[in-house]
């Protein structure tokens, strides 16, 4: 791989309680790339997007051990500031789940939160993330209504947008269309590929066509290990372990 790498696990090791969730995870993420994550229900997709901004931090008895770069440093190193590293490793969830505030309010929270507080400035960043987000020209006129007044596709882009208004390097997206109709769907999967010019997204999808459409890269999983990764293509025609290929070809999962 000669991409320049965002994101580094090294024997990545994960238990909730007694039951092992993640086994020895070792993935290397290029830059600027969509790196997919597919495989069956329950093979530790989401758990291990969810260790790159230490969100497993809040449940009590989950244990790691390894290691996980980003840009070179150990995020679970002890004086890593995990603030700082969750406004550089943004996070769109499965739901749509806007903050019960206007549209505008939704995007400018977070830059508030961080210090900026003219109003031009804050302007200028939510008009910026709502083009990013390519809703801009559907809510221009209405960002004093309510988040909640949105379609669901709409709601999604807004939680993109949102994400993106502390100017993170990352972006983690869990199965971001799985609530999402058809058309939606096709608008979020066009909005990803024009982000990871700027970001390095990192995708969890139940859905292969979706990975093979959007991503530069693929991991797929099986229960709790990464049985292979590579370059989208060559994973979807041609996977080097027989797994990948049963579960690709539909024959388990």
């Amino acid at each position: 791989m000669s991409e320049d790498i965002e994101i580094e696990t090294q024997k990545l090791n994960l238990w909730y309680g007694d039951k092992q969730a993640l086994k020895n995870i070792y993935m290397r993420i290029p830059e600027e790339k969509v790196t997919a994550i597919i495989g069956p229900s329950g093979c530790g997709k989401s758990t291990l997007i969810r260790c790159f901004n230490r969100m497993n931090d809040i449940i009590e008895i989950c244990r790691i051990k390894g290691k996980i770069l980003i840009d070179g440093k150990d995020i679970y190193d002890k004086k890593m500031d995990v603030v700082e590293l969750r406004k550089n490793v943004g996070m769109v969830f499965q739901k749509p789940n806007p903050f019960p505030k206007n549209i505008y309010e939704n995007i400018a929270y977070a830059p508030r939160i961080h210090g900026i507080k003219k109003k031009k400035k804050l302007d200028k960043i939510v008009e910026k993330c709502l083009k990013q987000a390519f809703l801009w020209d559907e809510v221009k006129d209405r960002l004093d209504e309510s988040a909640r007044s949105l379609s669901g596709g709409q709601q999604q882009r807004l939680c993109i947008a949102r994400a993106l208004a502390v100017e993170p390097e990352i972006l983690l997206m869990d199965e971001p269309c799985s609530a999402l109709d058809p058309i939606a769907t096709a608008k979020i999967e066009e909005l990803i590929r024009y982000l990871s010019k700027e970001y390095t997204v990192v995708i969890v999808t139940h859905n292969m066509q979706q990975a093979a459409r959007v991503s530069d890269y693929t991991a797929y999983m099986y229960l709790g290990e990464v049985i292979e990764f590579g370059k989208t293509r060559q994973i979807f025609e041609n996977p080097s372990e027989e797994n990948t290929e049963n579960y690709i070809t539909g024959r388990f999962g």
